[in-house]
């Protein structure tokens, strides 16, 4: 049984395919069209899905949307009779915008499936897919569930209960009481672009302090005993639907908002920080409600609020939970996968077999594949044998090396195979970095990758965190040995590396401990800023020749740079070719 899944209604267009329950490959449209977040049809991950499948549109036997488009209609309905400032941005894009993503796909469909077998075609609900779909893949057989967003078709968070195939829902929020809308606000406030800077925003955070205005913050939103969010919209306008989602209110208690690349005040800094730690505190005690409720060992949480790395931490640390669960692409790119297992598990009943532990499921390239690109370009370059302790050694005397290895990750966060990688014993490191790599705020953090087997030794974290998507605390003694990885709080959104998933990254982890005595890297994704996360070599060679990387470590060959930088004077995709003008 061959499934195709879909997320393509809101932002983060994504498509899967899985093989008899086991995920064959996942893509992210961005990846291939080179617009970030882009909410544009999948038409290109669709396509490089079936290519690395190996089959065809006429194998399909299910398509899986991650949306129901008719869900909660009768509430959104309700929702704008009463607020009738909101009629035309609702209409704009509940009614406008939706008929055109349905017509895109029903076009898309009737192109492709002209005659003989045609798939059958499931729009599931837009959190089931989020909640229920992530615990389908992950490896407990039962878990408290939580799912957290700005909205799916109108509702905002999701609780309930997973055994085996079985999924109970405990009750949900509707818009616009929202955690991920409350959360946009501040980032929109803090001059970041909302729905899309939050990780700004979380970076943001430990710059200020909460106490100066958690106290009103508090006010704003909070859990009821049935677990239940509440927001008080005075301080809010994303109720109506329009661009400016703060209140006049909002700026007369908290101050005025940062314009856009404009300076970070004071105030700036400290309600980021209330913010955070109130969305931290509100969904602590969602966590503690579910944990009553179900007296679970473990909790899958999933949406695009669960990106929230330092909340996540502090669940593991805080809540009676063992252990959190979080899908590497745990936002609406991950949906695509939900919508799918949900069909697969929990709609055709089929037995659960598959863990998603391995965000290793896009595009790979050969080195016959990399170097007939090289070649093209007319870069030098040097084969090596043992590209981990070529990388390593490189690493090992400061460069900053760009890492093209294997099979591409799913997800928000580069975590070994499309990566920016550097040596996090160098104090001046981060800034280095964010100024001359990845040419952003001054202020944002790096995260390190360590082993599987000895990260604890650096790291006061109990469990894995294997999709950098838990944030813990640098041991006090080890604060000084891997600064340009440790925030200004003392803290790191950590990767736990697995030998058996993926060898190489590991590899030069282990190499770099060998020369220098301290086996963590400094990981970040392969972009610059405002760009997607490179996803073939004419990617990687056309960002390592526009920033100040070192080295490029792509397959087993290495490229360097002189110590006069190289420019890129063209890049042309259309005959494939980069030409370099020294």
């Amino acid at each position: 049984m061959i499934i195709l899944g879909l997320n393509y209604y809101f932002h983060d267009s994504t498509a899967c395919v899985i093989k008899d329950g086991k995920l064959i490959a996942a893509i992210e449209e961005e990846r291939l069209s080179r617009v970030k977040h882009t909410g544009a049809f999948p038409e290109k991950a669709i396509q490089r899905c079936l290519d690395t499948a190996g089959i065809t549109f006429k194998d399909i036997d299910h398509i899986a949307v991650s949306i129901k488009p008719t869900a909660h209609w009768f509430k959104k309905s309700l929702y704008v009779l009463k607020n009738l400032r909101s009629f035309m941005p609702f209409f704009g894009h509940h009614v406008v915008n939706a008929y055109a993503k349905q017509r895109r796909f029903k076009i898309w469909y009737s192109n492709n499936f002209t005659s003989g077998k045609k798939p059958k075609v499931h729009f599931i609900e837009h959190h089931l897919t989020h909640v229920a779909g992530t615990f389908f893949v992950s490896p407990y057989k039962e878990a408290a569930l939580l799912g957290i967003d700005g909205s799916g078709e109108w509702a905002t968070t999701w609780l309930g209960y997973g055994k085996d195939n079985a999924i109970e829902n405990y009750g949900q929020s509707f818009f616009p009481n929202s955690f991920g809308s409350f959360y946009e606000t501040v980032t929109q406030f803090c001059g970041f672009i909302p729905n899309y800077d939050e990780g700004k925003t979380m970076g943001l955070a430990p710059m200020g302090d909460p106490s100066v205005f958690e106290d009103e913050v508090k006010k704003m939103i909070w859990v009821t005993e049935k677990g239940e969010v509440k927001v008080d919209l005075s301080y809010f306008n994303f109720q109506h639907l329009i661009k400016k989602t703060y209140s006049e209110k909002f700026i007369k208690i908290f101050g005025e908002p940062r314009a856009p690349k404009g300076e970070f005040k004071k105030h700036h800094l400290d309600l980021a920080a209330a913010f955070q730690k109130v969305l931290e505190e509100r969904v602590l005690e969602l966590c503690q409600l579910l944990h009553k409720k179900t007296n679970a060992d473990y909790l899958v949480i999933s949406g695009g609020v669960s990106l929230n790395s330092v909340m996540n931490g502090r669940i593991v640390r805080e809540t009676p939970f063992k252990d959190v669960y979080v899908m590497p692409a745990a936002g609406d790119n991950g949906t695509a996968l939900g919508a799918a297992y949900y069909l697969y598990n929990g709609i055709l009943n089929k037995p659960r077999t598959f863990v998603h532990d391995n965000p290793y499921v896009g595009t790979s390239y050969s080195d016959e594949e990399i170097e007939k690109v090289i070649n093209g370009a007319k870069l030098q370059f040097r084969k090596v044998e043992n590209i981990t302790k070529e990388a390593a050694k490189l690493l090992a005397t400061g460069k900053i090396i760009g890492w093209f290895q294997g099979k591409m990750e799913i997800g928000p966060r580069a975590l070994g195979s499309r990566s920016i990688l550097a040596n996090p014993a160098f104090p001046q490191m981060k800034d280095k970095i964010n100024s001359e790599v990845k040419f952003r705020e001054a202020y944002r953090p790096f995260a390190p990758s360590a082993l599987k087997e000895s990260y604890k030794e650096y790291f006061e974290l109990e469990v894995e965190a294997p999709f950098m998507l838990k944030v813990c605390q640098v041991k006090e003694d080890k604060k000084e040995i891997i600064p340009a990885v440790t925030h200004v709080d003392g803290s790191a959104r950590l990767q736990t590396v697995d030998k058996n998933i993926h060898p190489l990254y590991h590899g030069v982890i282990s190499e770099l401990g060998e020369i220098t005595g301290v086996p963590v890297i400094l990981n970040t994704s392969f972009n610059i800023q405002g760009e997607p996360v490179v996803e073939s070599p004419h990617d990687a060679i056309r960002c390592f020749y526009s920033t100040g990387l070192d080295a490029l470590c792509i397959g087993s060959y290495i490229l360097e740079k002189e110590v006069t930088q190289e420019k890129i004077s063209v890049y042309n995709s259309n005959t494939d070719s980069i030409l370099v003008d020294q």
